[in-house]
């Protein structure tokens, strides 16, 4: 069938009315010439082609009904089905066009009018249905006795089947013979048999009688023939493929759909044409039969008979009128005959037929009545599913609206209304066709929704599992998973019940007038009548009123999609839809003999067991379950399944996906726990969303490669969630409790999946283990899994960014496998060092070297993943705790001698510590510059001066005399601290800024004490001693300043000018002449006046930790150490007071006269000195302080120090 699109626009005296017709279909050939036939052709003898199939009548000449065959009561079912893109949304009616053209000559005609009508989406659908018909088969089907008893009750009480009269079969037989003649070329009549016209007649009351399909007239032919078409246009229609669903009406099963009790024959869309006909606002999908013929002036023309004694009236022009419209036909050809005598032909262009005599009518009236026609009907047909009723009684000014779906409810018995299969049916293929559409346009779930839960409500759950379980799917399907919901957007606006369509504009006062129920009626037996109307016309004089009833396009379905924000809310949405689904299929397997007998009211235990005791060992050998279903499997299933389903079949296909569904609904569930750090909750949805999978699995022939991703992703996920576990170990009573909980509806599809699985493979990477070690080793396991199955040949091609994430994951579980066991180490050497017999200190336990072992083999398998992903900043952070790893060696190899001091440092612990260094200098270079990741470059920057520092301090304090030479040691040393000091970072602000300083302060404080000791007792080489007095100094004032500029370190402050100042005495010792001595000793004088600021600092604190009202116990702890303050400042009187006296003695002995400032210098010492004396020993430390303070201050201005800094 060609689509041919033509538009006209009909011109009349009011204006014009717009009409466009597309043909979307067409059986009939192009319309061949039509034969005028002479005048005098006797119509009543029938041509030789009479009655023979012939595709430029189609049905119209073979049912001998003219223009139009007798509408089927699911004919526009027919259409709906074919043209199934243009349902719930483009389309406002689907209809045969006689019932259209009824509906709008309502205001006119005399006669009754009864329709069923059915809304789907924005579609109304109408359909004939004629009560005589219906009312003669009741009798033998017992289908429709209620609405009989109902028609008779309220409407008609003495009803009875009304005949056809014989002059309306005979006007019928001499139209389809003029018909005949029209085609056949004015061929002579041939005479037939006499019997001929007899049987004739009788075989068109049959013809007439037999309209309506009933329940059990169908020869076998017809219904072979429906099921062929029927198998062919919908599994065309209806295959609604997401992921891999295979289309529920399909193969062998869709037969069944209607042939279950419904008859077929009346679901085929067997008109000639179907048109899409926009009349002013309307859209209409039409069914028409009309035969159209070429000729004439135009590409098209209709061809009527009229007899010549019968004006033509208004009903009969209005009818030629819409016909023309809907089939874009731009002229009427009229043949006229007397008693079946041609007499005359007459042409009339489409526009003029409202002006011909005797039927005069206004276009502009007409498309108002089908405007309030179609405003009434939308504005009070809005639910769904429901089977509405549109009846007007012959005579009658009132026309009323029934819904017959709720008036069979209220019924006592159960009764069956015959449309409901096919309007589920609709339901569900308007569905899934949207669907498709609304992956790219979500604005079409609130609709999608209705229609399914529309139809879900129709269908008794035991005949029809395969439409239920497939809606259910697709119900699941609308609830985005993977996606955050826009914000805002129409789909998201709540409300909007699920089974009915308000008009958001509708006003109230419009029904308001229309209901009320205390008007009178005429024709009317008894008032109740308007109770049980959904909606009435008073008068059909109404209907010509330009928009006495809302204009259409206002109405439109404003039923929202309630989308949640909540991400669990819509998983519980999709669960309990996969759920409905599920027991729709279960259902419909009707082997029950194998099932496990289980109660779905029992909850099913999950397994949890402390592995403490048996650690990971356990583990090992359970693990290699998460592979054996990690993989592609092969083979596709030949045998039924566990619960006895057949490979291929709808319950098996329907099934995969629903597991699937609800195993990605878990897996979100999951997700969303993790991310509020529910590790618990996480765990159990985790052990579900794998649970559903495993069932998949026994189902499935083969894994689709997107299955397999998504696989790897769960496993991914459970790696993260027993990660979690194993690092929050302080929680665990409360994850055990949210592991524990489980909802019924969980159950109830557990216990679905069992039906299938035992569900046991992945127990071991969702058990709730209580050991850490185990939580970390599964951990592992399961990215190991999710690795293997990304690196597979199956999904190789696919997913380049996942593996990067999962090799990062693999990276990361590793490093904490490492940390753990290195913290193991650790732990177990604390422990070591407590002991104290030293026999037991000396040796390395085995256990310490099997914890380095695996901690090192963790941290060399994760520096490869993060190297194959190039990860430079994590491998510098696994090289920095490889480091860490190294010195830890170092520490458990350091020897102790026999009365438990510290033996001299060791080989192997200078071993251990150089590797340490290269690890860290391999960090390094993997991070190239700061840039890259200052936190991670600082921290190795600060690891490695730490090591070098610790490594030369050893050096330094339990120097290997017993194996290296004194200078060699030296030697070392310096190189060590240079290294350190050349990795403290004093120049970037940071939190490690003062540790740097102090570090630096100190490494200067050593190597000056290094020199100090050099110096003092080097013998012989002048040069040297010469070297290493200027080092000395050097290093002492560097410490100083640093020191100084520290703020916080009083006694190390202290400490280094004490140690200077005793440089100073000692290269004084060795000078001879008096000038250099005092030279020498105010130059000491000076370094000991700097000590003033190290003692206002411990006189801050001192002070500050008198006004803290402590216990004195606990003074020992705070900031300043006091045993070391009373220890230095018990070296720094004496000292001080020597030097005093020292300067005393020797300026009062000098020969040369003194200066005056010498004098005052003089005088100034000894005040200062007898203050010293006379000071009382015994007084408190503060006090003392206190002192010393005044004294220097009094020296300060006279050496000029006070700008040491």
């Amino acid at each position: 069938g060609n689509t041919i699109t033509l538009d006209s626009a009909v011109c009349t005296s009011n204006g014009e009315i717009k009409s466009r017709a597309i043909v979307k279909y067409s059986a009939a050939p192009p319309p061949a010439s039509y034969a005028l036939l002479q005048e005098k052709t006797d119509l009543k003898l029938p041509p030789a082609n009479w009655l023979r199939e012939n595709p430029q009548l189609g049905s119209a000449g073979t049912t001998i009904l003219g223009t139009s065959s007798k509408s089927k009561p699911f004919s526009s079912f027919g259409i709906a089905y074919d043209f199934i893109d243009c349902i719930g949304d483009d389309v406002d009616v689907v209809s045969d066009s006689e019932n259209i053209k009824k509906l709008m000559k309502i205001p006119y005609s005399k006669s009754h009018v009864s329709m069923a009508v059915h809304r789907v989406g924005r579609t109304l659908l109408l359909d004939e249905l004629d009560i005589q018909e219906l009312f003669m088969r009741s009798s033998q089907t017992g289908d429709w006795t209620w609405l009989k008893e109902f028609y008779q009750r309220l409407i008609d009480q003495k009803w009875q089947r009304k005949k056809k009269s014989k002059e309306h079969w005979y006007q019928k037989a001499i139209l389809s013979k003029f018909l005949y003649y029209s085609i056949n070329g004015g061929g002579a009549a041939e005479p037939a048999p006499d019997n001929r016209d007899e049987c004739e007649q009788e075989n068109e009351k049959d013809e007439f009688s037999s309209s309506w399909p009933t329940t059990f007239t169908s020869t076998s032919s017809d219904v072979e023939e429906s099921d062929a078409l029927k198998q062919e246009s919908v599994s065309a229609d209806s295959s609604f493929a997401l992921g891999q669903v295979t289309s529920v009406l399909k193969e062998q099963n869709l037969p069944t759909l209607f042939n279950e009790g419904e008859n077929s024959q009346g679901l085929r869309n067997d008109f000639v044409r179907n048109i899409m006909w926009t009349f002013e606002d309307i859209h209409m999908l039409v069914g028409s039969n009309m035969p159209i013929f070429g000729g004439g002036r135009y590409p098209a023309v209709s061809l009527r008979l009229r007899d010549n004694n019968k004006p033509i009236n208004i009903l009969t022009g209005i009818d030629y009128w819409l016909d023309n419209l809907m089939c874009n036909v731009p002229e009427l050809v009229m043949c006229f005959h007397v008693n079946g005598i041609v007499q005359k032909y007459e042409m009339i262009k489409t526009e003029d037929i409202p002006h011909l005599e005797n039927s005069t009518f206004s276009t502009r009236v007409v498309k108002d009545i089908a405007q309030n026609v179609l405003s009434f009907l939308k504005s009070n047909c809005t639910k769904e599913g429901h089977t509405y009723w549109l009846f007007k009684a012959s005579g009658s000014d009132i026309v009323k609206l029934y819904d017959l779906t709720t008036l069979c409810e209220e019924e006592e018995e159960k009764c069956q209304n015959p449309f409901t299969l096919p309007v589920a049916v609709l339901l569900y293929k308007v569905a899934s066709n949207l669907m498709l559409t609304a992956r790219q346009n979500r604005k079409h779930y609130g609709t999608v929704r209705t229609l399914l839960l529309n139809c879900v409500k129709l269908l008794d759950q035991e005949r029809h599992p395969q439409i239920i379980a497939s809606a259910h799917y697709m119900l699941s399907e609308l609830f985005q998973l993977d996606e955050p919901p826009e914000d805002g957007g129409e789909s998201l606006r709540a409300g909007g019940s699920e089974d009915s369509y308000s008009d958001e504009d509708r006003e109230e006062e419009d029904l308001s007038e229309d209901s009320d129920d205390s008007g009178s009626y005429t024709n009317c037996p008894s008032p109740q009548d308007d109770s049980k109307a959904v909606a009435v016309i008073r008068s059909v004089g109404e209907l010509s009123v330009p928009e006495k009833y809302k204009s259409t396009h206002l109405i439109r379905p404003s039923c929202a999609f309630p989308v949640s924000q909540d991400k669990e809310e819509r998983c519980r949405h999709v669960l309990s839809y996969v759920l409905k689904g599920l027991k729709a299929v279960d259902g419909s397997i009707k082997k029950e003999s194998d099932l496990p007998a289980a109660d779905p009211n029992t909850p099913i235990p999950l397994k949890y067991e402390d592995r403490s005791a048996t650690g990971a060992c356990a583990a090992e050998k359970g693990i290699s379950l998460l592979l054996e279903r990690a993989g592609p499997l092969q083979a596709d299933q030949k045998h039924p399944t566990r619960s006895g389903m057949i490979p291929g079949s709808w319950q098996h296909c329907m099934k995969m996906q629903l597991f699937l569904k609800a195993s990605k609904a878990y897996y979100v569930l999951s997700d969303a726990a993790t991310n509020l750090s529910k590790y618990g909750r996480a765990l159990r949805y985790i052990k579900l969303s794998l649970q559903c999978y495993d069932a998949y699995c026994s189902v499935s022939g083969t894994l689709h490669p997107q299955v397999l991703q998504f696989h790897s992703q769960c496993l991914s996920l459970c790696g993260d969630i027993q990660l979690m576990l194993a690092q929050n170990t302080s929680n665990r009573a409360a994850y055990l409790e949210e592991y524990s909980y489980q909802t019924k509806e969980d159950q109830e599809i557990l216990h679905s999946l069992h039906r299938e699985s035992s569900c046991q493979a992945f127990n071991m990477a969702t058990d709730l283990a209580m050991d850490p070690e185990c939580q970390l080793f599964v951990s592992s396991k399961c990215y190991e899994a999710a690795y293997e199955l990304l690196a597979s040949d199956a999904l190789k091609d696919h997913t380049s960014d996942q593996l990067a994430q999962v090799l990062k994951r693999l990276g990361n579980i590793r490093n904490e496998m490492g940390v753990y066991y290195m913290n193991q180490a650790a732990a177990m050497q604390t422990e070591k060092e407590g002991i104290l017999d030293n026999s037991l200190k000396k040796s390395v336990s085995v256990a310490e070297q099997e914890m380095w072992k695996k901690s090192f083999a963790f941290f060399e398998k994760g520096m490869k993943d993060f190297e194959a992903i190039e990860d430079s900043t994590n491998t510098a952070l696994l090289l920095c705790n490889t480091g860490r790893l190294m010195r830890i060696c170092a520490q458990a190899h350091c020897a102790f001698t026999a009365d438990q001091s510290r033996a001299e440092f060791s080989p192997e612990e200078a071993l251990y510590y150089n590797k340490a260094i290269d690890y860290y200098l391999r960090a390094m270079k993997s991070l190239a510059c700061r840039e890259s990741h200052p936190a991670v470059w600082d921290s190795v920057n600060w690891e490695l001066s730490t090591t070098y520092f610790t490594l030369a301090t050893l050096l330094q304090d339990y120097a290997p005399l017993s194996r290296k030479a004194q200078e060699q040691i030296e030697r070392e040393v310096t190189e060590a601290m240079m290294k350190s000091l050349k990795y403290c970072d004093l120049q970037t602000e940071s939190a490690r800024q003062p540790l740097y300083q102090y570090r630096a302060a100190t490494i200067h404080h050593r190597l000056a004490s290094m020199y100090h000791s050099c110096f003092r007792n080097q013998v012989g080489d002048e040069h040297l001693r010469k070297q290493h007095r200027s080092l000395a100094e050097l290093h002492y004032s560097k410490a100083v300043s640093l020191f100084l500029s520290l703020k916080d370190a009083p006694c190390e402050l202290l400490r280094t000018l004490l140690e200077w100042v005793a440089f100073a005495e000692f290269t004084m010792a060795s000078q001879s002449s008096s000038t250099a001595k005092v030279k020498s000793l105010t130059g000491a004088l000076e370094i000991m006046t700097d000590t003033r600021y190290a003692f206002q600092l411990i006189h801050k604190e001192l002070l500050e930790e008198q006004t803290e009202v402590k216990p004195p116990a606990t003074s020992l702890t705070s900031g300043l150490n006091l045993q070391e303050v009373m220890k230095l400042t018990g070296i720094f009187e004496p000292s001080f007071s020597f030097l005093l006296l020292q300067l005393i003695k020797l300026m009062t002995t000098m020969k040369r006269k003194p200066s005056k400032k010498d004098e005052e210098l003089l005088k100034t010492y000894k005040n200062v000195y007898s203050k010293l004396l006379r000071a009382e020993k015994s007084t408190p430390l503060i006090s003392r302080v206190q002192l010393y303070m005044e004294l220097l201050q009094q020296l300060a201005p006279q050496t000029g120090s006070d700008n040491t800094d």
